[in-house]
């Protein structure tokens, strides 16, 4: 299968949209999405045809927080409207903030636009994660408010390391983009393309081949990697709040990767170098793409989008 390097799939981290310290207003959010669409139009001012996926963790959260104050007066949604409803929320911001920076240096002739997909992803019936659910979502509970909810709506709560009890639901894998062909078109004829957040809308199908949504949560980068390889990109770069891949991170001897070959962090990766909450998930979407054929995976720092996609800051993945 082909790889074109003019492809670009770039996965920006939660800290796109609210970073450290802030308060979740909307000139927060505003700011935070202009800043992530200073790097993709830079990269699109190169030639490069690109395609944005976005974590929702913080929003998600937000939304359910919302749900659950309010759950006396309105009936609360499912996980999975939820991510359609982050989708929307971030992809508006996104949008809108790459189309003013297309407008303010004149590149509207390059490209069409940005637009955004509210889009699903599919995972399986069959998945473990379904009887291992682990993925942290919502508000924080006393151990007996837990017990009470595990009664009342058959819900999930374990112990959160940061203290109290929180609901948990699982994080299946994903692997299959549902929308991908409109997507694909839509790039292919000139637009950003603002797809896959949050993971995706988990959906399953079922043996009619109608799709369902599911309560859980798809790690982003994972689908991130699914809708790269799907649209055979040449290049996916994972931007966060770290700049780069290191080993023993925040120990004394840490050390960081600059360049690696896929075999080579796949060992480190089995080894358990690599934390399963924070850069387990990127590195394992970055093995998963080089493996499925494309040339280069990058991980690194958001505010240094524009050096890792282009292999000058954060880690390089290579073949072999």
């Amino acid at each position: 299968m082909t790889r074109d390097e003019k492809y670009v799939l770039v996965a920006l981290g939660g800290n796109a949209f609210q970073t450290k310290g802030d308060k979740g207003t909307p000139e927060d959010y505003w700011r935070n999405a202009y800043k992530a669409a200073e790097t993709i139009v830079r990269i699109v001012k190169e030639g490069h045809k690109v395609v944005v996926t976005h974590g929702n963790g913080p929003q998600v959260g937000i939304i359910m927080e919302w749900m659950e104050r309010s759950k006396d007066k309105i009936p609360p949604l499912t996980m999975d409207i939820a991510g359609a409803m982050t989708q929307g929320w971030l992809g508006y911001l996104l949008t809108q903030a790459i189309n003013n920076l297309l407008v303010k240096e004149g590149l509207r002739t390059l490209v069409k636009g940005a637009v955004s997909v509210v889009n699903q992803v599919e995972v399986r019936k069959d998945d473990p994660a379904w009887s291992n659910p682990t993925k942290y979502v919502g508000s924080w509970y006393t151990e007996e408010e837990a017990r009470k909810l595990a009664v009342e709506k058959n819900w999930a709560l374990k112990p959160d390391p940061r203290g109290g009890y929180r609901r948990v639901v699982p994080s299946p894998n994903p692997f299959n983009n549902v929308e991908v062909e409109a997507i694909k078109r839509l790039v292919d004829d000139g637009w950003i393309v603002v797809a896959s957040g949050g993971g995706g809308i988990p959906v399953v199908r079922n043996s009619d081949e109608t799709l369902q949504g599911v309560e859980a949560v798809i790690d982003k980068d994972l689908a991130g990697e699914v809708l790269a390889t799907a649209l055979r990109v040449g290049t996916f770069a994972i931007l966060t709040d770290v700049n780069g891949i290191y080993l023993n991170f925040n120990k004394p001897d840490q050390r960081k990767l600059d360049v690696i070959m896929v075999s080579e962090l796949e060992k480190y990766y089995r080894e358990g170098h690599f934390a399963p909450g924070s850069m387990g998930p990127k590195v394992l979407a970055a093995i998963r793409f080089i493996k499925n054929g494309g040339k280069r995976a990058t991980i690194g720092h958001l505010y240094e989008g524009y050096e890792v996609v282009k292999g000058k800051s954060g880690t390089t993945v290579l073949s072999i």
